[in-house]
């Protein structure tokens, strides 16, 4: 069996570097692949992120609505199984738990035994981040752990990293009391010793989480085992985790905080010997994969910090770190515990209740009963059957006219009712919005006009996302314009002003006329307006000529203000020092830490962070942008 620990650094960005969850998980081929910092929340959890055949997975995300904490942390433990359903294998939990306070399992009503010292409320608050996932896998009990960070000088977070590993200790004890077997995996963010930390300081021992990590091992009396350490005692320069902004990772110049951590008895019979442990008996192999490094000696040529953001490698600051365990027999028939991604809401769809079908039911037959077979029979007042799909109609028309949206096309300013027939034939009487896209208005006995072309609105409609139009987009793709008996104008999608900017036409901007039959259309707003009025097509070159010149001094003026960019970015470029350990022109960068220092640029040297002892490393200078003006 082989167990894989990975701070991701983001599920997301990791699924898209290899193309496919799948594949990224074929990539370790492992039967147990542990990650850490997913940073996605719970809405996220698409199948395209949590679920790949031949895998299980189990998720814990952030619950905290604190700043800064909404989508951050997150662990995933993925089990590579044969069936899902029934299985004897030993990658398949049993069961699995989100946490380790047992609240989340509980809805806050239980507390777990040996954790009844602490308060509901800060064990709530320790497992609302999201930073552990439990698997009970039989024969041994999963953590995948995120621990927090904390900087130096944040006592708030101190304090909440110190109560974390504390409260989880407490239940590992009582685990381990019971005569269980544990294994602690994952990016605890701690460094246990010096020669797992480039740059361990005179302060380093002094760390208490260090001093707390210590305490845990065999070494120092306590009952868990380092399993790449136990195999590796003396190796060197074994860093799992790399920062980011300064190029560490270019001369490994990083630290060990990615764990495998086993505690109990063998699964052997004489357990009771002092020589056999589970980490002498069945602990093959414990390394880390460096393939999976962003910077590798094979790609040094094409490679070289530049300083900052400005240079991104593909992939983690985190390297994965695996172990391998030998004669681990089956376990009983099992299934899949109910924590698995594939029973999640998101993943399987929400149960319909028996009263939302019957509702969905009811509603489709009032829409059956207000169907019309065909049009409306001349001069007919809409009664019977259809009377409440008429007063839909009705209500709707009123609408238009009152928000002043077709006024002076079809609507008349006294609100009397007009003459002849209204035919329509509508697909959903509810769906009050279309009638105005597809209603044909007849005024008089024999004249009518549509000023909505119903055939290419109903070819419009299926092409669009909701299959329905607004009805801005006909007044910009077409038009429809009628003369009455004195040659007066009504234009139903252009205003006089040659602007399409409102598509509430008032009173003023279209005057009111009779409508024909006759239809002129109008493909050239600009001039066509102008033409239909007796102005003169110079009009229309004229504006031409505006626009021409409007360009052009938007072109010098952009012009103008690279020049001027240009100029600064010299200016800039002039002021940069140069480093005086390799003479090179150093990178600027602005202090982000609260303090005095806040918003103030500094230069540094540009190459990426190494050991002292190594030239091409960075030599460490610095000098601030500007001085602050002394006070007189």
């Amino acid at each position: 069996m082989k167990i894989v620990t990975y701070n991701v650094n983001g599920l997301r960005q990791r699924v898209s570097q290899f193309g496919s969850l799948r594949k990224l998980l074929d990539s370790f081929d492992a039967d147990i692949i542990c990650f850490q910092e997913t940073k996605l929340r719970r809405q996220e959890l698409k199948s395209d992120l949590v679920m790949a055949d031949g895998y299980e997975s189990f998720f814990s995300c952030t619950r905290t609505s604190d700043k800064g904490r909404t989508g951050y942390s997150g662990v995933a433990t993925f089990c590579r199984v044969k069936s899902p359903f029934s299985s004897t294998e030993v990658a398949l939990p049993v069961a699995a738990e989100e946490g380790f306070t047992g609240l989340l399992e509980t809805s806050g009503s239980k507390i777990m035994e040996g954790l009844e010292d602490f308060s509901k409320d800060e064990l709530l608050k320790i497992d609302s981040e999201g930073r552990c996932v439990i698997t009970d896998h039989g024969h041994f009990i999963l953590f995948n752990v995120y621990g927090p960070r904390a900087d130096s000088e944040d006592t708030v977070r101190i304090q909440f990293k110190l109560q974390f590993f504390h409260v989880l200790q407490k239940r590992w004890e009582f685990l381990l009391c019971q005569g269980r077997r544990i294994f602690v995996v994952g990016d605890l963010n701690i460094a246990p010793a010096a020669i797992d930390r480039c740059d361990a300081g005179p302060d380093f021992a002094k760390n208490e989480f260090r001093i707390w990590f210590r305490s845990m091992l065999v070494e120092s009396g306590g009952s868990f085992f380092d399993v790449f350490r136990s195999k590796h005692p003396e190796r060197r320069e074994s860093y799992t985790c790399w920062p980011s902004n300064t190029g560490a990772e270019q001369f490994n110049y990083g630290t060990r905080i990615d764990h495998i951590l086993c505690a109990g008895p063998c699964l052997h019979q004489k357990h009771d010997l002092q020589s056999y442990n589970f980490l002498t008996c069945h602990v093959n192999e414990c390394d880390i994969l460096i393939d999976y490094k962003r910077w590798k000696p094979g790609n040094a040529p094409s490679y070289r910090w530049k300083g900052g953001m400005s240079t991104r490698l593909e992939g983690s600051d985190h390297a994965p770190v695996y172990m391998c365990l030998g004669e681990v027999p089956e376990i009983p028939q099992h299934s899949t515990p109910s924590l698995a991604s594939r029973y999640l809401p998101i993943i399987r769809g929400v149960q319909q209740t028996l009263v939302s079908v019957l509702m969905k039911r009811e509603v489709a037959k009032q829409g059956k009963s207000c169907k019309f077979s065909g049009s409306l029979p001349a001069e007919s007042n809409s009664t019977g059957d259809t009377e409440d799909c008429s007063e839909n109609v009705d209500r709707s028309l009123n609408n238009y006219c009152d928000s002043g949206i077709l006024q002076g096309v079809y609507c008349s300013s006294s609100n009397q009712e007009s003459e002849g027939e209204f035919t329509k034939t509508i697909e959903n009487c509810r769906d009050s919005a279309n009638v105005a896209s597809h209603s044909t208005i007849t005024q008089g006995s024999s004249k009518h006009i549509s000023p909505f072309p119903v055939d290419r609105a109903r070819k419009k409609a299926k092409k669009s996302q909701l299959g329905q139009l607004s009805l801005k987009s006909f007044f910009h793709k077409r038009s429809n314009v009628s003369h009455d008996d004195n040659n007066s104008i009504t234009d139903t999608s252009l205003n006089v002003n040659n602007s399409v900017t409102d598509t509430s036409l008032s009173q003023e901007e279209v005057p009111e006329s009779h409508h024909h039959s006759n239809k002129i259309p109008v493909t050239d707003y600009s001039c066509s307006v102008h033409e239909l009025h007796g102005v003169n097509s110079s009009v229309c070159s004229h504006d031409q000529d505006e626009k021409k010149g409007k360009r052009f001094l938007d072109k010098e003026r952009n012009n103008v203000a690279l020049l001027e960019w240009r100029r600064i970015q010299q200016l800039m470029e002039t002021s940069i020092p140069l480093c005086k350990g390799h003479k090179e022109p150093c990178v600027a960068r602005v202090v982000k830490k609260p303090g005095p220092t806040f918003g103030r640029r500094f230069f540094v040297c540009a190459r990426a962070e190494g050991p002292a002892s190594n030239p091409e490393a960075n030599c460490g200078y610095f000098k601030w942008a500007f001085s602050k003006l002394k006070q007189k």
